[in-house]
């Protein structure tokens, strides 16, 4: 296991010799690929190195190691985030947008979840997106700590939600089966179950969930979690900051 600090950002970049057939970002893109498709499991230098048509031995020229290759992976897909810019739009707006092109690039490429905090994520893509997010957060009103409690709980919420939907969605994809199909099936079970369970029961026939679409069950389902954890900033900030002002800086 390689040490925490020991990232591909912190070391000087190799020099290139020659005329190489394969650039860094072409194996980069080809590598996502290859996660999108399999996971981390399904990755491997001989693996990539196939699929580009060329040995493991020469990507090593570009990447030194696996490690390598995951942490330039992971900041080539943060970098499809967008965060606004400060002043661009009242904060809120600009959290929510943060928070909703997160999700979608981690439904887009659920690998990423559990590389989270393994290594230093320290690229420029996210050096980027961290930068526009404290603008973002600064111009609100939060300052020092608690500007990072704020962007970890949005950050938290996003992981959270799209941990368990990535989940579900890879579970419905192995079955080769629907969502809807599923849920069908398991409705003899939670015909059964009712009796035992009858609070349960009754919110699923009175809520109407059973009836939705799987995909708007999770989309409203992060859209409230989100707008209450800024419901939640935004009543703070009138307590104990300084309230933003309609186009996102904060008041005097």
């Amino acid at each position: 296991m390689p040490d925490f600090t020991d990232s591909v950002w912190t070391r000087p970049a190799r020099p290139r010799t020659g005329q190489p057939t394969l650039s860094r970002e072409q194996i980069v893109r080809a590598a996502i690929e290859l996660l999108d498709a399999e996971g981390t499991a399904g990755l491997s230098m001989r693996r990539l190195g196939a699929r580009l048509g060329s040995g493991a031995t020469s990507l090593y020229w570009h990447v030194a190691t696996k490690d390598d290759l995951l942490e330039l992976a992971v900041d080539e897909v943060m970098g499809e985030i967008y965060v606004p810019e400060a002043g661009d739009a009242p904060w809120r707006v600009g959290v929510s947008v943060m928070a909703d092109g997160m999700r979608a690039m981690l439904l887009r490429h659920p690998w990423v979840i559990g590389l989270l905090g393994v290594r230093p994520t320290i690229g420029p893509n996210v050096m980027r997106m961290s930068n526009r997010s404290v603008a973002v957060l600064s111009a609100a009103g939060f300052t020092g700590p608690i500007l990072s409690h704020v962007h970890s709980l949005v950050t938290a919420h996003v992981i959270g939600a799209t941990t368990t939907e990535a989940a579900v969605g890879a579970a419905v994809h192995r079955s080769g089966r629907s969502a809807a199909e599923l849920r069908k099936s398991l409705e003899p079970f939670m015909e059964k179950a009712a009796g035992e369970y009858p609070a349960y029961a009754r919110w699923r026939e009175e809520s109407g969930v059973v009836e939705m679409e799987p995909e708007r069950v999770w989309d409203q389902s992060f859209a409230f979690g989100l707008e209450r954890i800024l419901d939640g900033l935004e009543l703070w900030l009138a307590r104990n900051g300084s309230p933003a002002t309609e186009d996102g800086e904060a008041g005097a």
